[in-house]
């Protein structure tokens, strides 16, 4: 079976809605979801992980998947799309995907087990030392199987937005380098413990996919070298068992002056200023998913792609990231 899939960082759709859960459609606000229709309407997913969804209101009178419905019968009435979530995330910025229940089933199905769950504490050991720190999920991943419509399960799919490795305090050079120290180990840990469920999927026999704003990339950085591991390639798995490591749906990214190629966001270097493209948003499968292609929706890049430009300005407007599409094959 096909399936079209993508990731999306919609940068906090939680603005497009009013306090009681309700999109808005008029004003910025009003305008920007046109934006953000039109290019979900272009990727025409079967399933979409959404990075920075609505919330739960505190009060459950509306779930981030009943807003989310609510804002594609506002602005996409024409798409038959389910929502769902998981864990309530304790911050402003839920982890959800829309799905097409014409063509799949999609249920929550997280490990429950103590210990286990990801809104809860987990202990690893990031530094290698034999000594485990405990750590949580700020936004607890969400843990989701995708079924076709016979309830055949066809993989796992785990929904991620790690730790930032930004610092947006005011602070000198030492508590820089303390902070940037302690982020990087947590964004491990977060990574680590995914892995970890990622395993137990693959020893049972199931595919698995992990789609995020992993805020991490290929290759190692400064502080990578100096731990000597990065967050992607932990996810990507270990070379001793090579039958449970996960592909990128993408072409191996390259560095050049502006930063990577292809890239699906940008930020601003705090030391330099300059402008610098990155690539933290990813999906990556196991091996028994075939990767038809997959591309990143960057207007700037793909400028023969005629599907993306026709949408340039709203990728360029509706979110500061571009969305990760890729069709694949069971």
């Amino acid at each position: 079976m096909k399936l079209k899939i993508g990731v999306y960082n919609v940068e906090w759709m939680r603005e497009l809605f009013d306090p009681e859960g309700n999109p808005t459609t008029t004003g910025k606000e009003g305008e920007r979801s046109q934006q953000l229709a039109a290019v979900i309407e272009a990727m025409d997913p079967d399933f979409l992980g959404i990075v920075e969804g609505p919330n739960t209101l505190v009060n459950l009178s509306k779930t981030a998947s009943l807003q989310l419905e609510a804002w594609v019968q506002a602005f996409l009435p024409q798409k038959n799309l389910k929502g769902i979530h998981g864990f309530p995330s304790p911050g402003q910025q839920e982890l959800c995907a829309l799905y097409n229940p014409d063509k799949i089933n999609v249920l929550f199905t997280p490990e429950v087990k103590e210990g286990k769950r990801f809104d809860e504490p987990f202990v690893v050991d990031t530094l290698n030392r034999l000594i485990k720190e405990q750590y949580k999920h700020y936004r607890p991943p969400l843990e989701l199987s995708i079924l076709g419509l016979d309830d055949t399960l066809f993989t796992r799919v785990i929904i991620a937005h790690t730790k930032s490795k930004g610092i947006f305090d005011m602070v000198d050079y030492a508590r820089f380098e303390q902070i940037s120290q302690r982020d990087r180990l947590k964004l491990f840990a977060e990574c680590m413990s995914i892995r970890q469920r990622c395993d137990e999927y693959l020893e049972k026999g199931q595919q698995v996919m992990v789609m995020g704003d992993i805020n991490d990339g290929f290759e190692l950085d400064f502080y990578e070298n100096k731990f000597s591991k990065s967050a992607v390639e932990l996810l990507l798995g270990d070379t001793w068992h090579p039958e449970f490591i996960l592909k990128s749906v993408l072409p191996k990214p390259k560095l050049n002056s502006y930063g990577w190629t292809p890239n699906s966001s940008r930020f601003k270097d705090r030391i330099t200023g300059d402008q610098v493209n990155v690539l933290i948003d990813h999906i990556l499968v196991s091996q028994g998913i075939q990767v038809l292609h997959g591309k990143v929706w960057n207007p700037y890049l793909e400028k023969d792609d005629n599907l993306i430009q026709s949408v340039k300005t709203q990728l360029k407007n509706a979110s500061d990231h571009f969305p990760i599409v890729s069709e694949i094959e069971f």
